[in-house]
């Protein structure tokens, strides 16, 4: 990823209402979410989230398609690895990383 497409890509993440339209749009997966739907769930006006979405999909993080008189939007994730790796590129001076360490589900 060239330096100037991640930058838009950050951009565009760097606002509440985007950030949480994108990590739904990830959650939901391939088969995405009707804007209705996006709204709906996150409590954001169609207005503004018409303009948060034009601003997701002018970063190439979301795309969209027609389903019959439904926008259906998801997640791009070949941009947003892309920018996962763009970050990570030279993470630790070229040495392994230590993992993450995930705390366990209270359920176990």
């Amino acid at each position: 990823m060239e330096t100037k497409a991640a930058l838009m890509a950050l951009a565009a993440l760097a606002q509440e209402s985007r950030l949480a339209v994108f990590r739904l749009l990830v959650q939901a997966g391939p088969q995405g979410r009707a804007a209705t739907k996006i709204g709906e769930e996150l409590g954001i006006p169609a207005s503004s989230l018409s303009f948060h979405l034009k601003e997701l999909s002018h970063a190439g993080l979301v795309q969209s398609r027609q389903a019959g008189r439904f926008v259906i939007y998801s997640a791009n994730i070949t941009t947003m690895n892309q920018m996962l790796g763009f970050l990570t590129e030279n993470c630790c001076g070229g040495n392994p990383c230590t993992p993450v360490q995930v705390q366990q589900c209270a359920a176990e």
